[in-house]
């Protein structure tokens, strides 16, 4: 049986008549630039996000970019974030010219690690503290970082928080014994709306949720090169709106994005299930969910990511059965060409460097049937255990 890793096309089924007359009216409106759809959109994902404000952009990059540019963050400038993560994560840093200072990742959640987190700022001298701008924190793979530990550790050093939650709205967890969704944990949260995630779009999308009037009004400023009215520039900024095409296709998402993520979850019980009865213990770790299960999203399965050893085998046998799987990250920061100038070497980030040997993700989306998933785990099975 032939599993594919992503099939957009359940949902879209479901939905197509009312995307394609949200489409055709932004089409029909003549207003390609901004307007209502953005407006819109932007109450509802603060709405879902728990936040006061959110503020559409062009990409999930951007929003991260924008939100670095929005604490000044630039030459000299230190932050901090996970060593494990999709590029973006660390790319916006160097291109404002700072610095990113990695961070050990956990090794079951494979979140940066708030004990190591508060390592590398302790182990700083003053000066070089004083150089950190900003912490980002990535909720990966769905499943949000221990924002209570992290948040601690900013306060005491006086940072600013930017949650990467690219993979993750939605994710919950409990700060203070509240429930928080991901967004409302930090100074901004960073939300991609690219077509493969939980929520996505028709193309490229993503926003900030903000909790202060004031960042509000930065990052709508910047969002339009600085300029608050045209022609006149009160900061430098650069070009980051949201399609509105793309917002008015995430608005008629949002409403099911719940229910998708009950049917990402159930995938995940499955599998659990169907690896657990398949004798794999020892060869297989599944997810591994630390939040509470009295929260209805711990983790959102953005990417079900189990570890095997020989993974790269495992693949490419997969791969040979029709069965397809992705590797998010086979390769950590601190290893990347791009960033050797850091100093970097290999066994400097044990952990990430055995999670980049050994991550791989199944396909879960919505849509899935069960025999989809018995042929994966029998195909596991049949690797392992044969």
């Amino acid at each position: 049986m032939k599993v594919p890793l992503l099939d957009l096309r359940p949902p879209l089924e479901e939905l197509r008549d009312e995307i394609v007359d949200a489409v055709t009216q932004v089409i029909d409106s003549t207003r390609y630039i901004m307007g209502p759809e953005i407006d819109g959109l932007e109450k509802e994902i603060a709405e879902y996000c728990g936040t006061e404000d959110a503020v559409g952009v062009s990409s999930g990059t951007d929003a991260l970019l924008l939100s670095l540019m929005v604490l000044d963050v630039g030459p000299g400038d230190f932050v901090l974030t996970s060593n494990f993560s999709f590029f973006a994560t660390a790319g916006v840093v160097a291109r404002l010219n700072a610095t990113p200072v990695f961070v050990e990742i956990d090794p079951e959640t494979f979140n940066i690690d708030p004990e190591q987190l508060k390592m590398t700022l302790s182990e700083m001298d003053e000066e070089n503290r004083n150089r950190a701008k900003a912490i980002i924190p990535v909720h990966l793979y769905g499943q949000c970082a221990d924002m209570a530990e992290i948040n601690k550790i900013a306060e005491q050093f006086d940072i600013p928080v930017i949650e990467d939650c690219a993979q993750a709205i939605g994710a919950e967890c409990e700060v203070d014994g509240i429930k928080k969704r991901a967004g409302s944990l930090g100074d901004f949260g960073c939300f991609s709306f690219f077509p493969s995630k939980n929520l996505g779009g028709i193309g490229d999308g993503g926003i900030v949720t903000v909790n202060n009037s004031e960042l509000a009004e930065l990052l709508r400023l910047k969002r339009v090169h600085g300029g608050e009215r045209k022609y006149y520039h009160r900061v430098i900024g650069g070009n980051f709106r949201l399609d509105p095409i793309q917002a008015a296709v995430i608005r008629i998402k949002l409403p099911y994005l719940n229910g998708w993520h009950r049917q990402r979850q159930e995938n995940a019980k499955n599998y659990n299930r169907l690896f657990a009865e398949a004798g794999l213990a020892g060869k297989v770790q599944t997810p591994q969910v630390r939040h509470p299960d009295t929260l209805q999203n711990p983790h959102i399965y953005n990417q079900y990511v189990i570890r095997t050893e020989r993974r790269d085998e495992l693949q490419s046998f997969l791969s040979a059965r029709e069965i397809a799987s992705e590797i998010y990250y086979p390769l950590p920061f601190h290893l990347q060409e791009c960033f050797l100038h850091l100093g970097g070497k290999k066994g400097d980030f044990l952990v990430s460097e055995t999670a980049a040997k050994e991550v791989l993700a199944l396909p879960i989306y919505p849509g899935m049937t069960i025999e989809m998933q018995e042929t994966v785990v029998e195909q596991i099975a049949e690797f392992h255990l044969s």
